[in-house]
């Protein structure tokens, strides 16, 4: 048994807000034992009055440090398990990419069969595309895009926790029935729908929107596109704010017009994720990174390089968001949207021992992934 002292702990108040906690002291083994202010454990770590907060929890990351989903080996998730952690992530969700079924299927077989041993935990699979829009392909490879069929990927359900899917290119949205039946999140993106078809697939239960802004009609005074609907409805909006996909006053926007509890702060970070600049592959095409930025060979922005820790700390200093609540944006909410907030997300007794120590610059001190350090 081991406790953590000196910390300033985030935790939730009676209503499930964050807010900063001093002068407590968390007892913990593989779960979380006790919260108060005094313990018996046989080891006492000095938080050194660093913020002590619920594990991040990354729902959309392709790859780092050179490694990536669609890689389907063994080593591409154990490496990308052991990084992670250095960037505060404790859980996250494999993102696929609109490539070949038989190439999409064997990481799908990859993440279920693989032994998560050390590191990050893998929660699932974001299976993003191939059921997307060629106009919005973005970087994903757009010969490879098909018409949304349930049967192609049923094998798979146990695994796949959010599926991406353009509503317009669908045939009727008996899909996002089946897919919600499953307990399967689906999310708009990669999509040419307006207003009124986005708003009323959020109503059959899309409920979830892939990195807002990217990828998807815009917001226009007399077309409110994809992003007026997510502002129009609880649809909740992933953001990648690293500053290249989102501009800082954009993110300000958004924290003013939706309520805390629908923004999920992601990476969509590829395997240039804490590597460096240079040439990589990206869903079977190149892509260059050149200062914190990743694009194709026609210079459109590609997935992001940036860390967990970055974009939370950027939405921090861009928004009026208090370091408390930018952490419910990538630990609560995201353990809510998966249905596994009764195990993790948040520091309570009970769930899993699952948290990160960090200074007032998100910079990561010390990790614990069910009660042990990384």
């Amino acid at each position: 048994m081991t406790a953590i002292k000196n910390g300033k702990f985030i935790l939730p108040d009676e209503n499930g807000n964050f807010f900063v906690a001093e002068n407590k002291i968390m007892t913990f083994d593989e779960k979380i034992l006790e919260i108060g202010n005094s313990t018996d454990a046989e080891k006492i770590i000095d938080a050194e009055n660093n913020f002590v907060a619920p594990g991040f929890i990354n729902i959309h990351i392709h790859g780092c440090k050179n490694f990536d989903t669609m890689d389907a080996t063994p080593e591409a998730l154990d490496e990308m398990c052991n990084f992670l952690p250095s960037t505060g992530v404790t859980s996250f969700l494999p993102t696929t990419m609109t490539m070949k079924i038989s190439e999409i299927k064997n990481a799908l077989k990859n993440i279920r069969a693989h032994k998560n041993i050390l590191g990050a935990k893998i929660i699932g699979v974001n299976l993003e595309g191939p059921f997307i829009s060629e106009k919005f392909h973005g970087a994903q490879d757009k010969k490879n895009i098909l018409r949304a069929d349930f049967e192609i990927f049923s094998d798979f359900l146990d695994v796949i926790k959010i599926i991406t899917i353009a509503p317009e290119e669908l045939d009727d949205f008996n899909f996002i029935d089946r897919c919600r039946e499953k307990n399967i999140v689906v999310s708009i993106g990669h999509s040419a729908a307006d207003y009124e078809t986005a708003l009323k697939a959020i109503r059959r239960g899309a409920n979830h929107i892939t990195h807002l802004f990217n990828a998807q009609t815009g917001l226009h005074h007399r077309k409110p596109g994809l992003v007026g609907a997510a502002f129009d409805s609880n649809a909740t909006v992933e953001l990648i704010a690293d500053n290249v996909h989102i501009s800082p006053p954009v993110q300000r926007i958004v924290w003013k017009v939706k309520p805390r509890e629908e923004i999920i702060l992601i990476t969509d970070s590829c395997r240039a994720c804490g590597v460096g600049e240079g040439e990589f592959e990206f869903g079977g095409q190149k892509i260059f990174v050149k200062k914190n930025i990743a694009t194709l060979a026609d210079g459109n922005i590609a997935a992001s390089v940036a860390k967990m820790n970055d974009v939370a700390k950027n939405f921090h200093e861009n928004t009026s968001a208090t370091v408390a609540e930018t952490v419910e944006l990538v630990t609560k909410n995201p353990a809510k949207k998966l249905n596994l907030y009764d195990k993790i997300g948040s520091l309570e007794v009970g769930k899993s021992a699952d948290f990160v120590i960090f200074d007032e610059n998100f910079n990561i001190k010390k990790v614990f992934i069910d009660g042990q350090q990384y």
